[in-house]
């Protein structure tokens, strides 16, 4: 399987390529800048963009979403996001944007499949109604993209409209921290942890009984 993450844009944001193998259809996962460096990521490997996931709405995620002539995945709760530039951010934080590609939403427990990649959708409202997680089954378990709910001893900022730092800190309990402790969580932003570290560390998430 090939797994490339990719730290773009000035807010450092964590894109990742998925493939089974060069020479198959990738999922990019939250291209939100550097075009150029995710193109020639993809041409390393002779892989062919077949669709984008955006975990959540956010500018820093969504901002290469028109580049790549694929669809964009995102959960139903989150696609006015897309197409408004106050709700993602973009009038706050850059020049107004808004997302022209063709948009699929997904919901909870749905399969997003691709080509021997297959990918659960965990929705973990709180940094956004409709942010999600994504949890990989196949070709391998125990690996999971986080989004901007879990990073590594912190969790997404709820300061933003439509955030709810309760209801946040719920989903990641009751939907992250049941994972087996050895999942490894590649989050929007920052390093790679797993399920046990964040059990056992985060300050956001204590007390969790072991």
């Amino acid at each position: 399987m090939i797994l490339e993450q990719l730290t773009v844009g000035p807010l450092e944001v964590n894109c990742y390529i998925l493939a089974k193998e060069k020479n198959s259809p990738a999922i990019i996962i939250d291209p939100g800048a550097d075009e150029r460096r995710i193109k020639k990521t993809l041409e390393q490997f002779l892989l062919k963009p077949a669709l984008i996931i955006n975990t959540h709405g956010h500018i820093d995620h969504i901002g290469c979403d028109n580049k790549f002539g694929v669809s964009v995945y995102i959960h139903t709760k989150d696609a006015a996001l897309l197409k408004d530039a106050a709700l993602n951010l973009s009038g706050f934080l850059s020049l107004p944007f808004t997302v022209e590609a063709d948009t699929h939403t997904v919901e909870d427990k749905e399969l997003i499949d691709l080509g021997g990649i297959e990918l659960e959708v965990l929705h973990l409202p709180g940094h956004t109604p409709g942010g999600i997680a994504l949890l990989l089954k196949r070709p391998k378990a125990k690996i999971l993209f986080s989004g901007d709910s879990l990073f590594y001893r912190g969790v997404g900022r709820t300061d933003f409209p439509g955030a709810d730092g309760d209801l946040l800190i719920r989903s990641i309990k009751e939907k992250l921290l049941v994972l087996p402790e050895d999942t490894i969580v590649y989050p929007g932003h920052g390093p790679t942890t797993t399920i046990g570290e964040e059990k056992r560390n985060n300050p956001f998430l204590s007390p969790h009984p072991s």
